[in-house]
């Protein structure tokens, strides 16, 4: 690397935060976009959190769930100026809505998806996009005939600022030859929910069986993963995965431990993606090795680790006078990506929702990458449940 791109890799590193997109006109401010919850359990009831930090752009004027407790405590918590559903049909009947925030059961993603096309509404649809490899290619195909209305997957990480810098960095070539990816989300929970009687077993417990979840893979190595695809620009060649249900007995069916092995033909990378509900020491993290560097990620704030030859360069550079000056971690090894806290990924991915609405643009997490990345899970499923190496086939290359 040449001592001009230490400078320039040194400016961005001493730089504050910086969102990715373009703020909107004043004109375009003034419209406010209705909207319907469609599944209001963690992700849909935390989604209306964000969504009421945004009062200038989107209102929420109805809620839908097939859990009447949760429809009883959304009514304790909004008593006024919203509707109430238990069909999803009569969610979708009600005219005034513009936009369907999509957080059911993974199960459900397409069957709603498609519901909510057809009654002329824009989708935001929570990731994973869809259940299966078929469900992706349908739903991606099915953009061209909906194509006036803007459909957004819930895939947050391509629109929070640390991870487009870090794409940055990895796009221009700053951490040289990147060859290996370790990406784990451990936790020390079951990830159970209690029910008030057994037959509501599958309904509220559905992450644990295979019918209709798509287990650890979709439900938190999914951010990763597709991460991967955005910033190398890139998806998998093969795909190998391997886990078990190794520590909870307790009659679920998806895997409480698994590690999916992605090679990356095309740049010469490996990736590794694990997760187990067995232990919680290292919870998220996010490790990008190249010759030059390595990148160490947690979800709002990350660590360039430079080799030694590169530390020296920047420490050159970082010693100029005039220069910005770096900021280092605390143990003096890394230089911190982005030295300002970022705010909720969920909060910018609507933010530029709003954009995409008001200017009628293609999304950054559309049914093109968020259609890839569920076919990676998919595959991935198929693998740790039957042993099999799974290939890309070329149809899996969306367009």
């Amino acid at each position: 690397m040449k001592r001009r791109d230490f400078v320039k890799l040194s400016s961005l590193l001493s730089a504050g935060t910086v969102l990715p997109f373009t703020n909107l006109s004043a004109w375009q401010k003034d419209k406010v976009y209705q909207i319907g919850i469609l599944g209001y359990g963690d992700r849909g009831s935390g989604l209306h959190q964000v969504l009421r930090q945004m009062p200038d752009k989107f209102v929420v004027k109805a809620i839908c769930d097939d859990l009447p407790l949760r429809l009883e405590n959304a009514r304790k918590n909004y008593p006024n100026g919203i509707q109430f559903y238990q069909d999803f049909r009569k969610l979708l009947d009600q005219k005034d809505l513009d936009i369907i925030l999509v957080a059911t059961p993974l199960y459900l993603h397409f069957e709603h998806a498609k519901a909510v096309l057809d009654s002329g509404k824009h989708l935001f649809l929570e990731k994973t996009m869809v259940f299966n490899v078929d469900q992706a290619m349908e739903l991606n195909a099915l953009k061209k005939k909906f194509a006036k209305q803007v459909i957004q997957i819930g895939h947050q990480y391509r629109y929070s600022p640390l991870y487009f810098r870090v794409k940055e960095m990895i796009q221009n070539g700053w951490l040289g030859d990147v060859t290996q990816i370790e990406a784990r989300w451990d936790r020390n929970n079951n990830w159970r929910r209690p029910v008030p009687n057994t037959e509501l077993e599958r309904k509220i417990n559905w992450r644990m069986y295979r019918e209709y979840s798509g287990g650890l893979v979709a439900e938190l190595l999914s951010h990763q993963i597709d991460f991967i695809h955005w910033a190398f620009e890139t998806r998998p060649s093969t795909i190998y995965g391997v886990g078990g249900i190794d520590h909870y007995k307790d009659g679920r069916e998806t895997f409480d431990n698994v590690q999916v092995t992605l090679r990356y033909e095309d740049v010469g990378m490996v990736g590794n993606f694990g997760a187990t509900c067995a232990n919680q020491h290292e919870g998220y993290s996010f490790k990008i090795k190249g010759s030059q560097g390595m990148i160490s990620l947690l979800t709002n704030e990350g660590i360039f680790y430079p080799e030694p030859d590169t530390k020296t360069h920047l420490e050159e550079v970082d010693g100029v006078s005039g220069a910005t000056r770096l900021s280092w971690s605390n143990d003096k090894k890394g230089i911190k990506i982005l030295d300002q806290p970022t705010k909720d990924g969920s909060y910018y991915a609507l933010e530029d929702f709003y954009r995409c609405l008001t200017e009628n643009e293609l999304p950054h997490s559309n049914t093109i990458n968020g259609g890839k990345t569920a076919i990676t899970v998919a595959l991935a499923n198929q693998s740790i449940y039957t042993g099999k190496i799974m290939n890309w086939k070329p149809e899996f290359d969306l367009v």
